[in-house]
């Protein structure tokens, strides 16, 4: 499974970090560490961890070593997004 993390849209809530602590780690207030070829064996915590993402940052594509034919795209739901964004100090554009 392979993750991409789009890091401008990343606000640093840590959520991911919290529920997969294995692949994703905050280095500091708000910038992210993740782990891109997380395990299969992650793949649970990893699924939790992208659908706890508030801004829907976490992009999980499955690949055929997982047994997936092509890319699998999780995401938080858009309005969730738009709440926190709504939510941030300065808010978003």
């Amino acid at each position: 499974m392979r993750l991409v993390v789009d890091l401008n849209r990343c606000q640093g809530y840590a959520q991911c970090a919290f529920l997969a602590p294995d692949v994703f780690a905050m280095h500091g207030e708000e910038s992210l560490l993740y782990d891109p070829e997380a395990a299969a064996e992650q793949r649970e915590d990893v699924a939790r961890a992208v659908a706890a993402c508030p801004v829907g940052a976490i992009l999980l594509e499955a690949d055929d070593a997982d047994g997936a034919a092509g890319p699998e795209a999780v995401e938080a739901p858009e309005a969730a997004g738009e709440l926190a964004a709504a939510a941030t100090p300065g808010g978003a554009p």
